[in-house]
């Protein structure tokens, strides 16, 4: 995850953690020492609004290079 995420350990581990107490994901051990971590049911309902949400929005994606308004 961390290789693929760009991620470092320390970085990585806190959105696990974070990702873990909101009952999005959840860690899995396979064997005696792998672990794993798989999206909850909470996690997909969450994943889909957002992704519905951003189909909803996507101007927002036209103005992420915008220089921001002075008043």
């Amino acid at each position: 995850i961390m290789y693929k995420s760009n991620l470092n350990c320390s970085v990585l581990k806190g959105y696990l953690e974070f990702l873990i107490k909101q009952e999005l994901i959840e860690e899995r051990i396979i064997g005696k020492s792998r672990i794993v971590y798989a999206i909850t049911q909470r996690g997909k309902t969450v994943l889909k609004a957002f992704t519905e949400l951003k189909q909803a929005l996507p101007i927002i994606e036209e103005y992420e290079t915008a220089k921001p308004i002075l008043y």
